[in-house]
């Protein structure tokens, strides 16, 4: 799971986490958007292997979701985010730079369930489902 960068998420822990994700390109499908996303909000050492869906959520705001889960070896420790700018502090003048991603884990399903925003939280469910409470 990644940990959304920038001022507003800076304090935020639990509930603040979410899969990597995005817009999708009207030229791709989800899951071609699940893997370049991956990559962007990751680095370019973040590799997936084959995909499988876990279906959609629609998050708070009405952003809808198409989630998909896989196998990798990733090292959280090499995160390389992609960055975004951000007029801080508001009505500042200042234009500053954050990473979209500050921080990258792997958890338990239990801890996932803590850390996952909570619109997503039915995906660790699914998750749970089809990999029989491991």
């Amino acid at each position: 799971m990644v940990h959304p960068g920038g001022p507003f998420w800076r304090k935020k822990d639990d509930g603040a986490w979410s899969i990597p994700k995005g817009e999708i390109d009207g030229s791709e499908d989800p899951e071609q958007a699940a893997r370049r996303e991956f990559a962007e909000e990751l680095g370019p050492a973040a590799t997936i292997g084959s995909l499988e869906t876990l279906g959609d959520v629609q998050q708070q705001g009405g952003k809808r979701v198409s989630a998909f889960y896989g196998q990798s070896d990733f090292d959280t420790a090499r995160l390389e985010s992609n960055t975004f700018e951000l007029e801080w502090p508001p009505r500042g003048g200042r234009v500053q730079s954050f990473p979209e991603v500050d921080r990258a884990e792997w958890f338990e399903l239990k801890a996932a369930r803590t850390k996952i925003l909570s619109a997503q939280s039915e995906l660790i469910d699914r998750l749970e489902a089809i990999l029989g409470g491991a």
